[in-house]
C-alpha cells in the first residue's frame, strides 16, 4: 500500500453520504390506453361520481370545509390589539431610522396607533415629526404640543416644537412678503 493512500475500509468511511432523496411527488396516475376514435381497446374504469382526478375522494357534502372563525374573548381581542399597536410602533421606529424616510407611512402608522391608544406618547411625537417633514406645520405643532403635555421635559419634543414654530413663522413671512409684492404690482400696474 502506498504511503498516504487510504485503505479500502477508510475510503468507504471517508466518502461523503449522498443527499437524501425528496419524497415522491403525488401526481395523478397516467391514463391507460382508452377507446380512441373507434379503438376496441378497453380504457380505464370510469371515475366514480364525485371522485376527483388522481383518485382522491370528493369532499363530504355539507357545510364548508373550514369552520367559521371562532369569536375572540375580550382578553384575546385586547392582546391582538396590543400586538398590533406594538408592531406599528416598531415599524415607525424602523422607518424613522432608514436613510430615506417615508414620512407618509410614518404618519399612517402613527395615526393607526393613536386610533387605538390616544395617549400613546411615541405615536403622538412621531406623528408630529411626520407632519413636520410633510410640510403640514399646523398639524405637526398640534401633535408635538400634545406630546409635550405628556412629557414636558423631553428635549426632542421641545426641539421639534421650536423647528415647527420657525417654519411656520417663515411661511407666514413669505406669504406676507408675496402679498405685499402683489399689492405693489396692483398699485403700480
Amino acid at each position: 500500500m502506498q504511503r498516504g493512500a487510504l485503505s479500502p475500509v477508510l475510503m468507504l468511511s471517508a466518502a461523503p453520504e449522498p443527499p437524501p432523496r425528496p419524497p415522491p411527488a403525488l401526481s395523478p396516475p397516467a391514463p391507460g390506453p382508452g377507446p380512441r376514435h373507434g379503438s376496441a381497446r378497453p380504457g380505464p374504469a370510469p371515475a366514480a361520481q364525485g371522485a376527483r382526478p388522481g383518485g382522491l375522494p370528493a369532499p363530504a357534502p355539507g357545510p364548508a370545509a373550514s369552520p367559521a372563525p371562532a369569536r375572540l374573548s375580550e382578553e384575546q381581542r385586547r392582546l391582538v390589539e396590543n400586538t398590533e399597536v406594538e408592531c406599528y410602533d416598531s415599524l415607525t421606529a424602523c422607518l424613522l431610522q432608514s436613510e430615506l424616510v417615508n414620512y407618509e407611512r410614518v404618519r399612517e402608522y402613527c395615526l393607526k396607533v393613536l386610533e387605538k391608544q390616544q395617549g400613546n406618547f411615541k405615536a403622538t411625537y412621531r406623528a408630529g415629526i411626520a407632519f413636520y417633514h410633510l410640510g403640514d406645520y399646523a398639524r405637526a405643532l398640534r401633535y408635538l404640543q400634545e406630546a409635550r403635555s405628556r412629557e414636558p421635559t423631553d428635549t426632542n419634543v421641545l426641539r421639534y416644537i421650536q423647528l415647527t414654530q420657525l417654519k411656520m413663522n417663515r411661511c407666514s413671512l413669505q406669504r406676507e412678503d408675496s402679498g405685499a409684492r402683489a399689492q405693489a404690482r396692483d398699485v403700480t400696474g
